[in-house]
């Protein structure tokens, strides 16, 4: 009888693991199912391009953090399962900066390629903006099995660029929004400072 609780205990366990990643890769794609039916339903607000923008790029930074959580939250709480949603979850993140500068490059400036050009020289949120993404391309495309064994010691040092990238997303959020506005992306970076600071007494005290 001993056996058969432990092996239905197990099981009940391995069920509810399996689940994780599934339900999480669904619950990130809530987001891009909301802005479809806000465009379907004619739900955008005064300002529909503006607002289909600030969703996706709101959604890339937020994942972007969350993704900066992840190892906080895996040894502050032994959470060992959460490790395992790190890549999907700045995999996301990547998509949803990519879908935000899409948007921008189609419907905001109407795929008028000199004009956005000229947008990314002359203004420092979009600069930043663009550089951020830049930099999240070599993570995206090295977030993969066959690269970590490929790089080997190189993979980790590659990857740390998500920090100044998570500045840099939060520097563009804050110098493009009003000056009585700011509330918002404030509130990112105070999130964003309690995690390097997390990282920075970490690393003190493993020297």
């Amino acid at each position: 009888m001993a056996v058969t609780t432990n092996q239905a205990s197990a099981a009940r366990k391995f069920s509810w693991r399996s689940l994780i990643k599934p339900v999480v890769f669904i619950a990130c794609l809530a987001p891009l199912a909301a802005g479809i039916l806000a465009v379907a339903t004619n739900n955008l607000g005064p300002n529909p391009i503006e607002s289909l923008l600030h969703l996706a790029g709101e959604w890339g930074l937020r994942f972007l953090l969350i993704t900066l959580a992840v190892t906080p939250l895996q040894v502050t709480f032994k959470w060992l399962w959460v490790a395992k949603l790190r890549r999907m979850l700045g995999l996301f993140a990547f998509f949803y900066a990519c879908l935000h500068l899409i948007i921008w490059v189609v419907l905001d400036q109407g795929m008028d390629l000199s004009s956005a050009f000229s947008d990314i020289i002359e203004k420092k949120y979009i600069t930043i903006g663009i550089i951020s993404l830049l930099a999240m391309l070599p993570m995206a495309l090295t977030s993969n099995r066959w690269s970590v064994r490929k790089l080997g010691k190189r993979w980790k040092p590659l990857h740390r660029v998500i920090y100044p990238v998570s500045v840099l997303a939060v520097v563009h959020f804050l110098w493009q929004v009003r000056a009585n506005d700011v509330a918002e992306p404030a509130l990112y970076l105070g999130f964003l400072l309690v995690l390097l600071l997390w990282r920075f007494v970490r690393q003190m005290k493993s020297t």
